[in-house]
């Protein structure tokens, strides 16, 4: 059984770089997989591994400057998730591209996932889902708003376009770990809009400690790992990634003409080369002729 730990955390690291050899190091004597991303303004990843492997690194970065106080989430698997161990080196843990947005500044009001349910039932609150299309997709909350971005950088765009439809609203905002809604209500805090409020913990925990029968959530929720996606009490759902673009696909989708396992979609047909094609289904290949081996592809 290997454990699964999301995590992120804000603070300020004034030279990344130093932290990272010693984080990869780490992650690798101890059998762990996945990816962590370092920034100035802090760490996010997802990682897994055996019990002991996941507690070293949770203590290693835990030790890390202004990080004592880091969160995460857990979950179990069967399966790896990864392939490998990356630690990488970003400007952004979660991409806005908003320089003057600083979650540890300030941010929106954080809400328990027991009391979610009351505050988005409210007619005077708008609910913002601020993942992605194709997160939105599988599953969100009943009445959410759908601002339908194909990345976060779109976000402010989107509210610059739209704020004045929520007017005179409480806006109350959630993303599947609660990264997103740091930077999203401290941007909307920028803007003037003073009551904002964010899932803490986001949907993952929501879903984790809010029993199905009181649920407000319908559908999965995506996460970015070998599960692909979870449902209540975070048991993995039933959908696997197109290996061409990574969206998440149905059993029903899988059974579209437009899906060839490991080179397209209905989603993404049109949207690479023949020989974008003839790569990922030598990819696929690999994979497979890997699993025959019993071993795992890199690509996987």
């Amino acid at each position: 059984m290997l454990t699964i730990a999301a995590l992120y955390h804000f603070t300020r690291f004034d030279d990344p770089a130093a932290l990272r050899g010693p984080l990869l190091d780490l992650c690798l004597a101890q059998g762990v997989t996945g990816t962590l991303l370092l920034a100035r303004e802090g760490l996010n990843g997802t990682i897994a591994g055996p019990r002991a492997g996941i507690d070293a690194v949770i203590a290693h970065l835990r030790s890390l400057p202004g990080c004592a106080e880091l969160e995460w989430k857990e979950a179990t698997t069967d399966v790896p998730p990864f392939g490998r161990m990356k630690v990488k080196l970003k400007a952004e843990i979660v991409t806005m591209g908003q320089p003057d947005v600083d979650p540890t500044a300030r941010v929106g009001h954080y809400v328990a996932p027991e009391d979610w349910n009351a505050l988005i039932s409210d007619p005077d609150v708008a609910v913002i889902d601020t993942r992605n299309d194709y997160e939105v997709a599988i599953g969100t909350f009943r009445g959410a708003v759908d601002p339908a971005t194909r990345s976060f950088r779109e976000f402010p765009q989107w509210w610059a376009e739209n704020r004045e439809k929520f007017a005179g609203k409480r806006i109350a905002m959630f993303c599947t770990g609660g990264i997103r809604c740091e930077k999203s209500t401290n941007f909307l805090l920028g803007q003037g809009i003073n009551q904002v409020y964010h899932l803490k913990g986001g949907i993952l925990k929501y879903l984790e400690e809010v029993p199905q029968d009181q649920s407000l959530w319908d559908g999965e929720c995506y996460v970015f790992d070998g599960r692909v996606s979870v449902g209540h009490g975070l048991v993995p759902g039933p959908y696997d990634s197109c290996h061409a673009c990574r969206r998440p696909l149905s059993p029903e989708d899988r059974q579209r003409p437009e899906y060839e396992r490991g080179a397209s979609c209905h989603h993404c047909l049109a949207e690479y080369s023949d020989a974008d094609r003839d790569r990922f289904r030598e990819r696929q290949r690999q994979m497979d002729l890997a699993e025959q081996r019993g071993a795992r592809h890199l690509g996987a």
